[in-house]
């Protein structure tokens, strides 16, 4: 791991709640295996249809605490308005030098929001300003290791899964923590999957990528690098 590290796992992504949505359980298998977790949240939750940016951060904690990341901070992008310019590439690049991260999740390039997918080419370039050593910043330079784009609500086929069936109760504690976001109520109803229809949806999606992995619930990823395999006898994931 990286000297002075705060975290060897950093998950970025624009709104609350929606690193516990995408890699939620696979931030739990990495602590379990050890490893530290950080998150970081680019807006704070302001224009959301429910719920107060000071609601959002005490949920934010909350699930924090359930998913056992060691480090979470929210920037001050507006929400809605999530846009890959410098200053905005700068924020991200204090954060990556203070957390010093080897790998770092973003959003799948592609989507719905134009919050998520710009958070992805906007986490990118940031990863690569990092290690910039003419970028003074106050703080050595430091790149991540591997970038990794989280596809949960992509129509992509993932590079590789991750098993997380021992986790998937832990992760949805972690989601419904967002009792503003995810509980029943008249604001956004038309919006907002029912408070009863979450669990199915995010267990069924999780069970759909565990069927391709193998096993019973994983979350999925992509890469853009090649694969490399020094062991044809310890591929995972049985052909047939």
């Amino acid at each position: 791991m990286p000297e002075n590290s705060l975290a060897d796992i950093l998950a970025i992504a624009a709104h609350r709640d929606d690193v516990e949505q995408t890699c939620g359980g696979t931030l739990l298998k990495m602590k379990a295996l050890g490893w530290r977790t950080a998150i970081l949240d680019l807006t704070q939750g302001e224009a959301g249809t429910r719920g107060s940016a000071a609601e959002r951060a005490a949920e934010a904690a909350a699930a924090a605490r359930i998913l056992g990341v060691s480090w979470r901070q929210a920037l001050d992008v507006p929400d809605g308005r999530v846009e890959n310019i410098y200053e905005n590439r700068v924020k991200i690049v204090r954060i990556l030098r203070e957390v010093r991260p080897r790998v770092v999740i973003l959003p799948y390039w592609t989507g719905r929001h134009p919050d998520h997918y710009t958070t992805s080419t906007l986490g990118y370039e940031a990863c690569f300003l990092a290690g910039l050593a003419k970028l003074d910043t106050g703080a050595p330079p430091h790149r991540p290791f591997k970038i990794l784009y989280a596809s949960l609500y992509a129509d992509v086929r993932p590079t590789f899964v991750v098993d997380i069936t021992p986790y998937i109760q832990q992760r949805h504690l972690a989601l419904m923590a967002y009792k503003s976001q995810y509980q029943d109520q008249m604001a956004g109803s038309g919006l907002f999957v029912p408070e009863e229809e979450i669990r199915e949806r995010t267990f069924s999606e999780a069970r759909h990528y565990g069927l391709l992995g193998g096993v019973r619930y994983a979350e999925p990823f992509v890469q853009k690098e090649v694969g490399l395999i020094d062991d044809l006898l310890h591929i995972p994931v049985q052909s047939m």
